[in-house]
Parts: C-alpha cells; sequence; structure tokens
C-alpha cells in the first residue's frame, strides 16, 4: 500500500520547506538577538578594559616620572614608549590565543595612546591608523607624582578601536552562522525525509484503502495504531467501511426478501388463474374471493414498503396535533377485544391520563394495529398481553408486554429491521411478511418518539415506547 507518488512528493517538499524556514528564521532571529546583545556587550567590556589599562599604564608613567624627573628619556628614545606600554599592559597575564590574541594586541597597541607634559604640549604623539580617515576622539587621565600633575595620558574610545577588530568578529560570525545553516539544512533533510516517510506510509494505506472502498470493496480494514488524529481516522475509516458492507448486506437481502415476499402471492395468483383457465377449478365467487385475497396482500405489501420508503426519505405523511395518548390508545384496545378473545389472549391495561402529546390519530391507529397483529401472530394461546401508560414531566411511556414464547436476547435489536423474523422462515404460517415492526418502529420515530424492545416478565417481548410529553411551554 504505497502512497501516489505526486502526493508523496508534494508532502515531502512541503514538510521540507516547512521545517527548514522555520528552522533558519529561528536561527536567523537568534542570530540577529544574540549580534545585538553581544554587540553591546562587547563594547562595554572594551570601555571597561581600556579605561583600566590606561590607568594603570598612567600610574607606571608616574612611577617613571619620579624617578627620573622628565619626559626627555621618552623624547628621545620612542621604542622606549612601545616597550613600556607592552610590558606594563600584558604584565602577569597569560598569552592569548586566536580572537583573544588580536584583541590583547590591539588593545596594548602603543600607537593609541599618547602622552602630554604638564602643560600639554605632547612627549609622544598619536599615530593615525592608515584606515582611519581623521584623528579619533580621545579620552584623557591625568598622571601624578607625589600629588602633583605632571602630565596627561590620552586614549583611543572603543569604537575607534572596533573598527579595527569588525572584520575579525564578523568573519568568525559568519563561519560559524554558515556552520549552524548548513547543519539546519542537514537537519531539515532528515527531519523532513522521515516525517515524509512516516506520514506516507500511514496516508498511503488510507489512500488505497479509501479508492478500494470506492471501487465497492467493503471489506478493508486499516490497522490503528497509537492515539493520534491518523489514528482516529483510521477507527472512523473503518466505522465506515462495515457500515458500508452491513447495508449492502442488508440492501442484498432486503431485495431478495421483497422478491421472495412478491413471488408467493404472485405464484398463488398464477396457478389459481391456471386451474381456472384448464377447467380444474370453477369460475365462481369462491375462486375469485380467493383471487382477491392475495391480490389485497400484494397491495398491504406494497403499502408497507411504500411508507418505510416514505419514512426513510423523511417524507412520511403525518398531521401532527395535539391529542390525548391515553384515550387513543385505551380506544383501540377496546375495539380488539374481540379480537384477542378470539386468539385466546387475556388483556391486561394499566393506562394513566390524561397523556398530552402532539400526534397523528390514524397514524397511532397503525402503530396499535401493528403491535396487536405482532402479539396475536406470535403468543400462544392461552396468554396475557398488558398494556401500560405512564408519563412524567418530560416524556409519556407505553409499555406493550406479551407471554411466551420469547425472543432470543441477540435477536432482541434486530426485531425492528425490515423483514426480518426470528424463525428466519418466509412462511406466513409463523407470521407476517415481517414489515409490521419496522413500520412501528418508523411511526414512533415520527412523533419523536423512541422504540426498543426486551424481555417481558410475562416470558415473551415487551416493547418500551417514548414519547415527548406536550407541556404548556410546547403547544
Amino acid at each position: 500500500m504505497r502512497l501516489p507518488r505526486y502526493l508523496l512528493s508534494r508532502l515531502g517538499f512541503k514538510l521540507f520547506a516547512v521545517i527548514l524556514v522555520v528552522n533558519v528564521a529561528t536561527s536567523a532571529l537568534l542570530f540577529v538577538g544574540v549580534s545585538r546583545s553581544l554587540d553591546q556587550g562587547f563594547i562595554d567590556y572594551l570601555e571597561t578594559t581600556q579605561a583600566n589599562r590606561a590607568r594603570q599604564l598612567a600610574e607606571s608613567l608616574g612611577e617613571e616620572w619620579q624617578r627620573r624627573g622628565n619626559w626627555q628619556w621618552l623624547r628621545e628614545t620612542h621604542w622606549a614608549w612601545y616597550r613600556l606600554v607592552r610590558q606594563q599592559l600584558m604584565a602577569g597575564r597569560d598569552e592569548p590565543r586566536g580572537l583573544e590574541r588580536r584583541l590583547e594586541r590591539d588593545l596594548s597597541n602603543a600607537r593609541d595612546f599618547v602622552l602630554n607634559d604638564a602643560q600639554g604640549l605632547p612627549v609622544i604623539g598619536l599615530q593615525q591608523h592608515p584606515d582611519e580617515e581623521e584623528a579619533p576622539e580621545l579620552v584623557w587621565l591625568p598622571i601624578e607624582s607625589d600629588g602633583e600633575k605632571v602630565g596627561s595620558l590620552g586614549y583611543r574610545r572603543p569604537e575607534s578601536l572596533m573598527a579595527r577588530m569588525d572584520h575579525v568578529f564578523l568573519e568568525r560570525q559568519q563561519r560559524n552562522l554558515g556552520i549552524i545553516v548548513a547543519s539546519l539544512v542537514v537537519a531539515s533533510l532528515l527531519l523532513a525525509g522521515g516525517l515524509s516517510w512516516w506520514l506516507g506510509r500511514r496516508t498511503g494505506g488510507m489512500a488505497l484503502a479509501t479508492r478500494r472502498l470506492t471501487e465497492g470493496d467493503y471489506s478493508m480494514r486499516l490497522a490503528e495504531r497509537g492515539h493520534d488524529e491518523l489514528a482516529r481516522l483510521a477507527h472512523d475509516f473503518n466505522v465506515l467501511a462495515a457500515t458500508l458492507e452491513a447495508n449492502r448486506q442488508a440492501r442484498s437481502r432486503w431485495v431478495s426478501d421483497i422478491a421472495h415476499e412478491l413471488r408467493t402471492p404472485l405464484a398463488v395468483l398464477h396457478g389459481e388463474i391456471e386451474a381456472m383457465l384448464d377447467g380444474i377449478r370453477p369460475l365462481n365467487e369462491t375462486s375469485l374471493h380467493s383471487l382477491a385475497q392475495e391480490v389485497a396482500q400484494l397491495e398491504r405489501l406494497v403499502a408497507d414498503l411504500r411508507l418505510l420508503a416514505q419514512s426513510d426519505a423523511g417524507a412520511l405523511e403525518a398531521s401532527l396535533a395535539p391529542l390525548d395518548l391515553s384515550d387513543c390508545l385505551a380506544g383501540r384496545l377496546e375495539e380488539a377485544q374481540g379480537w384477542l378473545d378470539d386468539r385466546g389472549l387475556t388483556l391486561e391495561t394499566h393506562i394513566q391520563g390524561p397523556a398530552p402529546i402532539r400526534g397523528d390519530m390514524q397514524r397511532l391507529r397503525q402503530l396499535w394495529t401493528n403491535l396487536l397483529d405482532n402479539s396475536c401472530a406470535y403468543t400462544e394461546a392461552p396468554g396475557r398481553l398488558r398494556v401500560g401508560l405512564t408519563q412524567d414531566a418530560e416524556r409519556v411511556r407505553v409499555t406493550w408486554e406479551d407471554s411466551a414464547p420469547g425472543v432470543p436476547e441477540a435477536a432482541l435489536t434486530r426485531l425492528t429491521e425490515r423483514l426480518y423474523r426470528v424463525e428466519g422462515s418466509r412462511n406466513r404460517a409463523s407470521g407476517g411478511s415481517g414489515l409490521g415492526l419496522a413500520i412501528a418502529k418508523a411511526l414512533v420515530t415520527t412523533h419523536g418518539g423512541r422504540m426498543h424492545a426486551s424481555t417481558s416478565p410475562l416470558g415473551g417481548l415487551c416493547w418500551t415506547l417514548d414519547f415527548p410529553r406536550l407541556t404548556e411551554e410546547t403547544r
């Protein structure tokens, strides 16, 4: 199960581009922030270091004045000035390395200092650097001997030193940044490749399974690994595939059952008509009445199928209006008393009224009739039928219980399936066409209610029907 190459390349490119852009942008922002902080910190460091070194040099020059009594020795021997500056500023320090060596050399450069005597006349002057267009601004410190000012020491500001060290610092930072960017590119390639492979492997199976699902293969299932969104998507896909497979099987069974139900009365009609044509049966009122019964059976079956089709489409005709469900139920049971007696069933009622709901009187009568048909068809005589009606502030509940035989626990949830009968036979001697309970559930749903089956304490089946109760707020 592999993802199409064009889709995989798109995913890989997008992952690579996103990861690379994010990493490079983060590194750039980090570099800018660190560089600004480093620049300011570096300048502060240079200012402190240069000021300390200048004070140290000024103290040394004061000691030399006290020992020699003048600055003439510096005027006559310039090399002594360079040696003095280097000896004083580098005394007691370890040999620096790399950028530190260049920094120490720049900070200890005698050309960056100038010495004036007590009258302000230069003893040894500042030499301007070739890269500088104008003389740099100096900071001055007094040179004292026994409390008396004997001269002044001037030194460059750190900004002018930075001009000479910028290229060294920038070269180092650019090299470091190049290493960082190269590392990010490699990391991005590895990460994008790993994510593309991982995501492609998981989405590839989904793509193939979806394609096979659209081709009608509902047996496809995906492995549900992990607890992330892709795992939940795989679970939802499996539920969808199972539902489609169940619907296809139900549709096939539905078509097969309808064909069987239609074939039975048609076969009877065909046989009786051929018998009449061959003179085996006389063409009289009895024969025509038999034909009329089979035609009526076909009409009922077609009407039931039409009602279920309307229910599926949400177009089941029902004129809902306020009515008393207790009166409707009690009236229909009273009418069916003789029918139940003929079947050997004893009726018990526990109906509390009034029970206001919004309903259609004709559709509700059809609901009660279907439940009566089911009880009469499957309850052994002598038997019992117990019907109750209770209510609370939000709902009206009808319980419909009959005596043995019961229904297996596994079959309770399938009783409202179309054309389903527990015994699995299409013989009408043990029941109707198998549409009555499906129609009953559709009628209850049309009234905004719910219907479910359970085992009856009487030994048979118990139906529980819940209807929303009509209140002053819902009228």
